[in-house]
């Protein structure tokens, strides 16, 4: 897997990802498109696959029982605003579409298309991921991310049985999907990674733009938060992270179509919302590990990874909360200075 990640940052996107993603497409692809046909015509021909088996809505507040019992939060706001299903908008995308997707485009009018069909087939993929797991009969696993899986391709499996396809071909299908979308995008996350470390350390030590040296120790990081187990805290950032990525990427946007007196209404509205969503989100994170992990785990023989994994996460959490806020004071400062005095854009040429 490390091998395969390696060759994917350090190569060309045209030589290695590309090709790989090419692959990985049509196998994801068929399986969204039948699996999604499956999940319609499920509701009319076979009801038994279509029928929820857990709770569709058990309140604003999440599962009661179970929160009460840890002491933790879990609103619907604005925790089902970061979920990890990247639909209309997405951090990862914002990053994916500035370092390997446009280098990947043939013409700048390729890009509508493709970076919209690319938020319509994640949102699609989220939206029959969300239906697989409602509907799924049982699921096996020894940890929580075993059993999500489990249930995810017997959800998938009951949807592909509709056109006759066993259930477990169907299962072994929906797997194989799953696995192909994690190793296109974990080698997309080490050359973003990278990128990130170049960028980020380049200036003050030049070997860190050595696109092998910030690859290895990408991989080190990695590795190190996998086999210590602190990745498990870290990973319940990501998705408020990632979707604060978003809105600060609607923030440039936005001050972008200010400065060039454009109309802004379209892209600063939803900035605001996924704004203050990602950064409540983040409290909301941090609240959560502070009660059920730290308090509960701090002093106790054994548990120091996961005290550890507490506190790094929640001090993550704290420096993205502030970083929010300047970047934000800084995003407005922008936007009145470009309200005042708008860039000067010279004319385009007119197509016949």
């Amino acid at each position: 897997m490390f091998v395969f990640c390696y060759l994917g940052s350090i190569l060309p996107i045209w030589r290695y990802a590309q090709p790989v993603n090419y692959i990985g497409f049509w196998i994801t692809a068929l399986t969204i498109v039948v699996g999604g046909l499956g999940a319609f015509l499920a509701f009319f021909v076979k009801p038994s696959v279509s029928t929820f088996t857990i709770p569709a809505f058990v309140g604003w507040g999440g599962p009661t029982k179970v929160l009460s019992a840890s002491g933790a939060i879990q609103p619907l706001w604005p925790m089902l605003f970061v979920t990890i299903a990247c639909g209309a908008i997405s951090g990862w995308h914002a990053l994916i579409g500035s370092v390997s997707t446009a280098r990947q485009i043939e013409s700048e009018e390729d890009m509508l298309p493709v970076g919209g069909g690319a938020m319509f087939s994640e949102f699609t993929l989220g939206l029959l991921s969300l239906l697989a797991v409602s509907v799924a009969v049982t699921a096996g696993g020894t940890t929580s991310t075993a059993v999500a899986i489990t249930r995810f391709a017997n959800g998938i499996a009951g949807f592909l049985n509709v056109f006759g396809i066993s259930k477990v071909y169907g299962a072994a299908i929906a797997r194989a999907a799953f696995v192909v979308i994690v190793i296109t995008v974990t080698q997309l996350l080490f050359r973003i990674m990278r990128v990130t470390l170049a960028e980020w350390l380049g200036g003050r030590a030049p070997i860190f733009k050595n696109q092998h040296v910030a690859t290895v120790i990408s991989m080190a990081a990695t590795a190190f938060l996998v086999v210590s187990g602190t990745w498990v805290y870290i990973w319940q950032l990501f998705g408020a992270s990632n979707q604060l990525m978003a809105a600060l990427s609607l923030l440039v946007v936005t001050v972008w179509l200010v400065a060039t007196k454009r109309n802004s209404l379209y892209a600063g509205i939803p900035m605001v919302f996924m704004y203050v969503t990602t950064m409540a989100a983040t409290v909301v994170t941090g609240y959560n590990l502070f009660v059920t992990i730290f308090l509960k785990q701090v002093g106790k023989a054994g548990h120091e990874i996961a005290v550890a994994g507490s506190v790094v996460t929640i001090a993550i959490a704290a420096l993205l909360f502030v970083a929010a806020i300047l970047i934000a004071i800084d995003g407005i400062r922008a936007w009145q200075r470009f309200r005042r005095q708008p860039l000067e854009v010279a004319p385009q040429p007119v197509t016949a």
